[in-house]
């Protein structure tokens, strides 16, 4: 069994109102400590030994660029770099084409702007695909929660959804390969889009465990996200002395 890797980074970036970063700069080239957040992300998955190789999608224009990264930070001989398209699922779907898997050998597909992730949580994910044929990095919710009907108006609540039955999705999310390349190609069959790789096999009858994420392992999407990453990354870096 191996593991391969899927980071989707193909994404403009629209939420990201960049303030004193270049707006031209998708979000996953921001820097985080001086090192770009794709890096971080990399560099996680690169110290698990499972990891058999890594796999980014990127949109054509910045090929270039992620190329360069990879190499200036060493990890040239553990990543490739494919082609990614408009929306999360064809990038994923394009670098599932580019693997030589067995059926059951692991893939995780892990946002590129979630740079905290740690090596415990990816082992833990790995493990539980070994266990259960497909499983999640997932957050508890600790707000109430509530469901709403959209109106003219706003929205009125209908319902509120007891704590236990809700997590917040993170990733990597994890299959066997063989699982998810058919659940990705009734997906594409059907015209479905899901929102992660997750929904797509769900819909494909699969069951996913869940595997406790933390929230450290949050998606950088706004400038905020980008500071409370750094206060993290120093919590971290004070827990190592």
């Amino acid at each position: 069994m191996r593991v391969f890797v899927i980071l989707p980074a193909a994404g403009l970036g629209t939420r990201m109102a960049v303030g004193h970063h270049a707006p031209s700069a998708p979000k996953q080239f921001l820097e985080l400590a001086g090192v770009p957040i794709l890096i971080h992300s990399l560099r996680a998955f690169a110290q698990v030994p499972q990891v058999s190789a890594m796999y980014v999608a990127v949109r054509s224009n910045e090929r270039d660029r992620v190329e360069a990264q990879v190499a200036e930070y060493g990890f040239a001989d553990k990543v490739h770099i494919v082609t990614g398209g408009d929306t999360r699922q064809e990038s994923v779907a394009n670098a599932l084409d580019t693997l030589h898997c067995d059926d059951n050998d692991i893939v995780l597909v892990h946002d590129a702007v979630r740079p905290l992730i740690d090596a415990a949580t990816i082992i833990r994910t790995i493990e539980a695909v070994e266990k259960h044929n497909a499983a999640i990095v997932g957050l508890p919710a600790v707000d109430t929660i509530k469901q709403v009907e959209r109106t003219a108006d706003g929205a009125i609540i209908t319902a509120t959804i007891p704590r236990e039955y809700i997590v917040q999705a993170q990733t990597p999310q994890g299959f066997h390969y063989g699982l998810l390349k058919r659940a990705f190609a009734e997906a594409t069959a059907d015209g479905f889009l899901g929102t992660d790789e997750a929904s797509i096999v769900e819909r494909a009858g699969a069951s996913v465990a869940v595997v406790l994420g933390s929230s450290a392992n949050l998606k950088i999407t706004q400038p905020g996200d980008l500071d409370l990453a750094e206060f993290h990354l120093k919590q971290l870096a004070g827990s190592r002395h």
